[in-house]
């Protein structure tokens, strides 16, 4: 059962790295690259909202990848970006290998229900948490089953998780998702630590990572 409950819930986190990560922000950050004026890009940055990513990799070549991009221009491109599982702006995933959970029931009982802690689990090697707070879903994941721990801890408000579910029933709405992040205030989203990586996702009102 602690198996179980360890591959759904560290999934689940997962799942909101990878739709922010292996989405091609690259490609929108190169769309940004344009010069712009101090004034309009101050103007820029006080009125648009941007989504960061930042990766720094342990290894010893200790290499930094940033990547900044301006949630309007990214609902704008996606749609017409056709990569892999991404299409339309939406991302195909594979129930198959969502342990025969069903996300979409799971997301709207989720939605529905109070703010509370729904599930802990404490183990020699796992350590995992789902709680709905102020309206957020935060998934914790802590493994500490290798030698060397990593974290996952998401932070996603329920109107983003309804956004990004209100697609088929097998694929992910980047778009509608980015489109209900943008009404948000500054937060921060995904936070990823282990041996070979950091990463953090946020977002705010600023056109440059910190």
């Amino acid at each position: 059962m602690l198996n179980r409950y360890k591959v759904l819930f560290a999934r689940t986190a997962l799942i909101a790295t990878a739709v922010l990560l292996l989405s091609p922000l690259g490609t929108l950050a190169q769309a940004t690259a344009a010069p712009a004026s101090s004034s309009q890009s101050t103007a820029s940055a006080s009125k648009d909202r941007w989504l960061h990513v930042r990766v720094i990799s342990s290894d010893a070549k200790g290499e930094t990848v940033r990547v900044n991009v301006p949630l309007e221009l990214a609902e704008k491109l996606l749609p017409a970006i056709h990569q892999d599982r991404i299409h339309d702006g939406k991302v195909k995933i594979d129930n198959a290998h969502m342990n025969d959970v069903d996300l979409h029931a799971l997301v709207d009982a989720i939605r529905t229900t109070k703010d509370g802690e729904f599930v802990t689990v404490q183990s020699n090697d796992c350590d995992v948490r789902v709680a709905k707070q102020s309206n957020h879903l935060i998934v914790h994941v802590l493994d500490k089953e290798n030698s060397k721990k990593s974290e996952v801890e998401v932070k996603v408000p329920m109107k983003v998780i309804d956004a990004l579910f209100s697609a088929g029933k097998d694929e992910l709405d980047i778009v509608a998702a980015l489109h209900a992040l943008s009404a948000q205030g500054d937060t921060e989203l995904v936070s990823v630590k282990d041996h070979e990586n950091t990463v953090r996702v946020w977002l705010d009102s600023k056109n440059v990572t910190d």
